[in-house]
């Protein structure tokens, strides 16, 4: 897998969250994040206490909420359609401060945002503990498809590499005196992104033939072996196994 490569969701820290190794942190948020999905809408005390769980997970990886709820920003789509929801779904209506609301609009709108916020906040979490290189590892350790394992790799190291091209075309454009101020621009930017486009086809053929000539076959060799103890999947475990006993409650309740 090669260096590191650092990332703006990745918090430098030492606790018993970043300790971890990164499958079982995964393992743990995807059981967590189903447990969520399963559990009644109408159990609305049970997010409460997910919620709560969350906390003390960022508590004891020494995250800030301030941290955390910068990055919850990215769900704002998600809820700007959820708000819709009370408008335009059909069946009961009810009136909330003068406006006609649906009722089922109205759950379904809490139940996008409650899942919604919990499933971006346990992925923020995740992604504050863990470097993108133990992400990866991780992934490799679960025994996901090579292949997507690789693609990802490769799309993150590269990533920055195509940003910086991208930018120093900008520059280049710029020092030319070149604004853009409308649609009149739209033809110089549409060739940018196709001399984009070829440069980053051109150099993925240079770094595939310089793999094979390295002796690449198909497969990447690993050079990390994590392993986890029972200690440590059970300490990853215990937020699922957790949120679990309260969705049973959820149901029965």
């Amino acid at each position: 897998m090669g260096a590191g490569h650092a990332h703006r969701l990745y918090r430098q820290g030492r606790s018993p969250v970043h300790a971890l190794p990164p499958h079982t942190k995964l393992a743990a948020v995807l059981c967590f994040v189903i447990v969520v999905v399963s559990t009644p809408r109408e159990a609305m005390w049970a997010f409460g206490l997910y919620a709560v769980l969350l906390s003390v997970v960022a508590y004891a990886a020494r995250v800030p909420a301030g941290f955390v709820l910068k990055r919850l920003l990215i769900e704002v789509p998600f809820v700007a359609f959820a708000v819709l929801l009370p408008f335009v779904a059909q069946g009961e209506r009810v009136d909330v401060l003068g406006l006609s609301l649906s009722v089922n609009g109205l759950w379904g709108a809490w139940n996008v945002l409650a899942k919604g916020t919990l499933g971006v906040a346990a992925s923020v979490l995740l992604a504050a503990t863990t470097e993108l290189r133990e992400l990866l590892l991780g992934l490799q350790r679960l025994k996901l498809p090579p292949l997507l394992v690789q693609i990802a790799s490769f799309m993150i190291r590269y990533g920055d590499v195509i940003t910086d091209e991208m930018r120093r075309m900008k520059i280049a454009r710029e020092s030319r005196g070149f604004a853009a101020r409308g649609v009149r621009q739209w033809g110089v930017l549409a060739k940018s992104a196709g001399a984009l486009f070829i440069r980053s086809y051109e150099r993925g053929e240079r770094v595939h033939l310089a793999m094979v000539s390295r002796g690449y076959a198909g497969s990447m060799p690993v050079i990390d072996d994590i392993t986890a103890s029972r200690a440590q999947w059970t300490y990853a475990l215990t937020l699922p196994l957790t949120a679990l006993v309260v969705c049973l409650l959820g149901w029965t309740l």
